[in-house]
């Protein structure tokens, strides 16, 4: 059974192609905010950092509404170290905005979360974005993101995408490459024609996977999912399957996204996007489930770490200048914090007074860091090394895999480049353009 009420897509683009900047204008055209409302550009990246650096960090999630139909939309990061937030991110939505930029075309990480997307079957729609460059070359574009779907084992339901051709800043788009610019209807009226429905039976048993968690200082843990059967309502008590086994939990409040806020409702339905309040003790990948008919949904598996630091107190003779927090306990307390809604970090506690932190990429720890030194912490943090794992006695370190696309004349001296690292050439690809 099929929920019309509902459309569930995510954005996935390279850094920078302006996912954020479409968001922010489906969210004006959309009415979501007033006339006269202020509202800073790009709405979505709600972190200072995010906006300095023009990335998004973490998956989030808004709705608007087109018509009768809700649009959940979750903004994902473009950043390959911010990968686990990508993968979460998939296995809530039905359909994907492929968002490319005109005269860049698709970069690495466009490839990476593409790869994702096809695997699991989600239909595309081409969006071509930052067409008023002056080096736009959409048609061009187009061809190469047709090659890279190709190459990726796109199926041919999943290569026979739209086309739209868009200028986010200003709110513009039209289909195609021809015929004048208009608002974004266009674009709506295509994500509820040609993208699929959200299956779901809301009076089926209650199946639901946690697929993200955040924290509130007023309600503690906060659990993100899609609801794919059964309907869930506030106060009920429903049971909670762990990789240990199933307990019963009671629920506290249930947010339905509205805009940018989340909106308090008594219940929701197979097929939305929802929060909830009060279950402490949950993890990623668990399941919100019927207790008399218990029907548990496949974990989520979630890369591992690559990376790690050490983040101890600060103990040189400057120490408590900068900073307010300055003690073991408190970095202690904000690192646990952090695990509780960052699933792709890992924390070992190795003494009373050094925690071992490990992430995805060098970046994804340094935006740690210094969103840690805005919230007034002092510490010391050692060099990044790679993380490494005993299996049957022996030291393992991880593998990456790289793809390096290049003009011909530069194939030597990367392969040589990559081969003094330890790099071995598992497959080379001529497409005929170099």
């Amino acid at each position: 059974m099929s929920n019309q009420k509902f459309r569930n897509i995510a954005i996935i683009a390279h850094v920078d192609h302006g996912k954020t900047t479409l968001v922010d204008a489906m969210l004006w055209q959309s009415g979501i905010f007033g006339a006269h409302e202020r509202v800073a550009e790009r709405v979505m990246d709600s972190g200072d950092i995010e906006r300095e650096r023009g990335i998004t960090i973490l998956a989030k999630n808004t709705a608007v509404r087109f018509g009768d139909v809700k649009i959940n939309i979750v903004d994902t990061p473009g950043h390959a170290d911010f990968g686990g937030e990508v993968e979460r991110t998939l296995q809530m939505i039905d359909g994907v905005l492929l968002l490319v930029d005109a005269a860049e075309g698709p970069l690495p990480q466009t490839r990476f979360v593409l790869a994702k997307a096809l695997q699991l079957g989600l239909p595309p729609i081409l969006v071509i974005n930052k067409i008023d460059r002056d080096d736009a070359r959409a048609e061009e574009v187009l061809d190469e993101v047709f090659d890279l779907f190709i190459d990726l084992d796109a199926t041919e339901e999943q290569l026979n995408f739209p086309i739209f051709c868009t200028d986010a800043r200003k709110g513009l788009c039209r289909l195609g490459f021809d015929g004048e610019f208009g608002d974004l209807k266009p674009l709506f009226k295509e994500i509820i024609t040609n993208l699929p429905e959200p299956e779901g039976d809301p009076s089926a048993p209650l199946q639901m996977l946690v697929t993200n968690l955040a924290w509130s200082d007023y309600l503690g843990r906060l659990v993100v999912g899609r609801i794919v059967n059964g309907t869930l309502r506030a106060g009920s008590v429903v049971g909670l399957a762990q990789e240990e086994g199933i307990v019963s939990t009671k629920i506290g409040t249930v947010f339905s996204q509205e805009g940018l806020k989340r909106q308090e409702v008594e219940e929701a339905i197979a097929g939305d996007i929802v929060t909830v309040s009060g279950i402490e003790e949950v993890s990623i990948g668990d399941s919100l489930v019927d207790l008399d008919d218990p029907r548990p949904l496949k974990r989520i598996a979630v890369d591992e770490p690559t990376m790690s630091m050490v983040f101890s107190a600060n103990t040189s003779p400057f120490g408590g200048r900068d900073g307010t927090k300055v003690t073991a306990r408190q970095i202690r307390a904000r690192l646990e914090k952090e695990m509780l809604h960052n699933v792709a970090m890992r924390l070992e506690i190795s003494s009373t007074d050094s925690f071992k932190v490990m992430g995805r990429g060098e970046l994804q720890l340094a935006i740690l860091i210094e969103t840690m030194r805005r919230e007034g912490f002092e510490l010391s943090v050692s060099k990044p090394e790679v993380v490494t794992r005993e299996i049957d006695g022996q030291k393992h370190e991880p593998m990456e895999l790289v793809q390096v696309d290049c003009p011909d004349e530069y194939v030597g001296v990367i392969t040589q480049k990559l081969g003094s690292r330890k790099g071995v050439m598992t497959e080379m690809h001529n497409p005929g353009h170099g």
